[in-house]
């Protein structure tokens, strides 16, 4: 049987044992979006609402072999990378994607830190991460505490924005998408950044402590649209419109930050 020509996705990421972000929450926004998920876990974490209870780190070898199998077998139109944890694993991400899959489009979502407050990332693998990884994305996803932790600088307003999005730029990524949400305002700004220009994207905020998983969901969603060819801009909004629509109608569960519904396409 052929491969499907479109919609497959190559998540690298770790695992969240409740379900709300990591490898779960990719997985099920790539599958309600249409698209094909096929995964290569980084690390698995004991996890709930209230936080990061343990990380169980996956060899940086046995990382690489489950994207070389998946790659050279199933394929794959977008790869999405989210929770890296260690300068080894992304060393090794970055040698399969130059063998195997220079062409492909590449999410980087740079996840640092837990919604909790749980560092995800080791400070030695920040230097992997701007040197190595950034640079072949086609677009990188931070939030804003991940943007400061990038470029050194704080990122305190609305108005500081466009500047950290050129700054970003400056770290060699085809695009960036910096998302607002951390910021105390009624209304949410994402900043999509590209060498030809800016997109504002302005909505109204949504007050819920139902948000966990909302950036591994909205990278996931946006390398979905990408692995179907959509052009980038497309594909951010319809991101963003799933993950809004995810949010608005989510289940409520845990006794801290809970999931989203990712599931709600099948009720419309």
């Amino acid at each position: 049987m052929s491969n499907p020509s479109r919609g497959r996705v190559l998540i690298v990421a770790g695992s969240d044992s409740g379900g709300g972000a990591g490898i779960q929450a990719d997985i099920k926004a790539v599958t309600m979006l249409g698209g094909f998920a096929a995964t290569a876990i980084t690390a698995l974490t004991a996890q709930n609402t209230l936080g990061v209870h343990g990380v169980h780190e996956v060899p940086a070898a046995f990382v690489a072999q489950q994207m070389r199998v998946v790659l050279e077998d199933i394929g794959a139109d977008a790869i999405k990378t989210g929770m890296l944890n260690s300068p080894s694993v992304i060393e090794a991400i970055v040698r399969v994607l130059d063998d195997v899959a220079p062409h492909i489009p590449l999410v980087v979502d740079p996840v640092m830190v837990a919604k909790g407050g749980a560092r995800l990332l080791q400070p030695e693998a920040e230097v992997a991460l701007i040197e190595q990884l950034i640079p072949r994305a086609t677009i990188i996803t931070p939030n804003l505490p991940e943007a400061e932790a990038l470029i050194g600088k704080a990122i305190p307003d609305a108005a500081a924005m466009p500047a950290a999005a050129h700054s970003l730029l400056g770290l060699r990524p085809k695009a960036v998408l910096l998302k607002g949400g951390h910021l105390d305002s009624s209304e949410l700004l994402d900043l999509l950044q590209t060498p030809e220009g800016e997109t504002r994207f302005v909505a109204q905020r949504i007050d819920s402590r139902s948000t966990h998983g909302t950036g591994c969901t909205l990278a996931s969603a946006i390398a979905t649209g990408l692995a179907f060819g959509k052009p980038l801009r497309q594909a951010v909004a319809e991101a963003r419109d799933y993950v809004r629509q995810a949010m608005l109608t989510a289940p409520g569960l845990g006794q801290g930050h809970g999931p989203l519904n990712h599931g709600w396409p099948l009720n419309h």
